[in-house]
């Protein structure tokens, strides 16, 4: 079998802690805490499921992030 690449790893931060700041706040704390993209939503959004390591996804709403995770 075929040992696995080295993949870098997502920052050791909680996507759920961004929940309720305002969009631009969030978008430049994730950037500070290691996320090499940060990509914003609007509720309901359709988008594809690839995983992107370093990637934090933001829901947001009227300027609110309403949501965070992963990928």
């Amino acid at each position: 079998m075929v040992p696995l690449p080295n993949l870098p790893q997502d920052p050791d931060d909680d996507p759920d802690a961004y929940a309720g700041l305002d969009a631009e706040r969030a978008a430049a704390r994730a950037r500070e805490r290691g996320w090499t993209t940060v990509r914003t939503l609007p509720p309901g959004a359709v988008i594809t499921l690839e995983y992107v390591v370093g990637r934090l996804n933001l829901e947001v709403a009227d300027g609110t992030v309403l949501r965070g995770w992963k990928g």
